[in-house]
């Protein structure tokens, strides 16, 4: 599985994920940190890439296309220090992939 991290969250949680053996980047790393949520989204769909945000706007777009990939990890912890935020990546990782395969929006509170 393929994570590609959004604006809002910081470059290191990319970095995180990939250290845990994961495929990540962040939208800086493929150079769509100027891109709208939906140039996003399309590049993340051609690529199998399964998209990491605070941003309700992907929650949206995955709503309109529930059969469809993208998967969105969509995080809804306020605002935080990157190490609170890698705490809850923590947490959740050992399952994350698993919960991936049923569902399409996964929250992290």
């Amino acid at each position: 599985m393929k994570f590609i991290v959004d604006n809002q969250l910081p470059i290191g949680l990319s970095r995180f994920l990939a250290s845990e053996g994961l495929e990540a980047c962040h939208v800086m790393d493929v150079e769509l940190d100027e891109a709208s949520d939906r140039e996003i989204w399309e590049y993340a769909k051609m690529h199998g890439y399964t998209i990491i945000s605070k941003d309700e706007d992907f929650f949206q777009l995955a709503n309109l296309s529930p059969d469809s990939t993208p998967a969105l990890i969509w995080v809804r912890i306020g605002n935080c220090r990157k190490v609170t935020l890698i705490s809850a990546f923590k947490k959740i990782l050992p399952n994350l992939l698993e919960i991936l395969q049923t569902q399409q929006i996964v929250e992290i509170r």
